[in-house]
């Protein structure tokens, strides 16, 4: 065997090598968790239930999701289904961006349920995957429509980052939602390997590569809810681009809200008279239609 030989082997080797073990350890790249909780709802003056889900496992075990219920007063307000992002967790921080998105949702007058997925804050269970983290999702809804008894068209399902993909796919398992706020969200995880990594990810056949899709750009596609779209024209985490391609992609109801100097996690701070007044238009308009339509079936 020649050096060249040798060497084209060497690096053949390396190759498959590094293959295997992007296949194997992907989750380890795409999910942040931390168990750390530096704050409650109750640090941002609001009522809440600690909620703990079980999950069965395919090994006969029972895993935990834990979450908070923040509820309203008023029987009859709507509620929303918060789904956090890939890193940190409820509240990884005393000034959680994750628990002020909540805090104005709750102003506007809905309740509030958020989970940590298996694996983030207290929730108790293996290391997140695609596969799990769909899991937690479904169960935190079937809490709401099952357990506290919310009708579906009364869940609006907001998810942050990689919360939008995963609302995404809730989405398509319920189709009478009442509707889907994607905010700094991602196309799929293809795309984010290619903006992140750029030309070091491409010497690898992507297709084969990915396990953990997040393919919210072809599941909007069949979405039946109407849909929210935010995103901050200053974002270098996800860019701006990706909503614009998953708006796109919708079909309607739909809308679509750029804020021009906001990044990934401060869209509210930078203009959150804007940001607030999409929120309650578009919430407003599908509560609206309900009763209209609730009130012609009654006659």
């Amino acid at each position: 065997m020649t050096i060249l030989q040798a060497s084209l082997i060497g690096l053949a080797t390396i190759y498959m090598s590094t293959i295997m073990l992007l296949r194997l350890l992907q989750n380890r790249l795409i999910f942040e968790p931390k168990s750390l909780m530096l704050g409650t709802p109750a640090t941002f003056n609001l009522p809440y239930k600690e909620v703990w889900l079980s999950v069965a496992t395919s090994k006969n075990q029972t895993e935990k999701i834990f979450g908070w219920w923040i509820p309203q007063t008023v029987a009859t307000a709507g509620v929303v289904l918060f789904l956090h992002g890939a890193s940190g967790n409820m509240a990884a921080q005393e000034k959680s961006c994750n628990l002020e998105r909540v805090v104005r949702l709750y102003h506007l007058g809905f309740s509030v349920f958020m989970i940590d997925y298996r694996g983030y804050g207290n929730s108790k269970g293996r290391f997140p995957t695609e596969a799990t983290i769909y899991e937690d999702a479904s169960r935190a809804w079937n809490y709401l429509t099952q357990e506290k008894g919310f009708s579906p068209e009364k869940v609006f399902i907001y998810g942050y980052s990689l919360g939008g993909a995963i609302a995404a796919n809730l989405c398509l398992q319920q189709p009478k939602a009442a509707g889907l706020i994607a905010e700094s969200s991602f196309t799929c995880i293809k795309d984010m390997a290619k903006y992140r990594y750029k030309y070091k990810i491409r010497i690898f056949p992507l297709k084969l590569l990915v396990t953990q899709k997040f393919d919210f750009i072809n599941k909007v596609k069949s979405i039946k809810v109407p849909v929210l779209f935010i995103h901050g024209m200053k974002d270098k985490v996800v860019p701006v681009t990706m909503s614009q391609r998953l708006f796109a992609a919708a079909p309607e109801p739909k809308k679509l809200l750029l804020m021009p100097n906001a990044g990934h996690n401060n869209l509210a701070q930078v203009d959150s008279d804007r940001y607030m007044a999409a929120l309650q238009e578009f919430l407003s308009e599908i509560i609206h239609q309900q009763r209209t339509i609730n009130q012609e079936v009654l006659g």
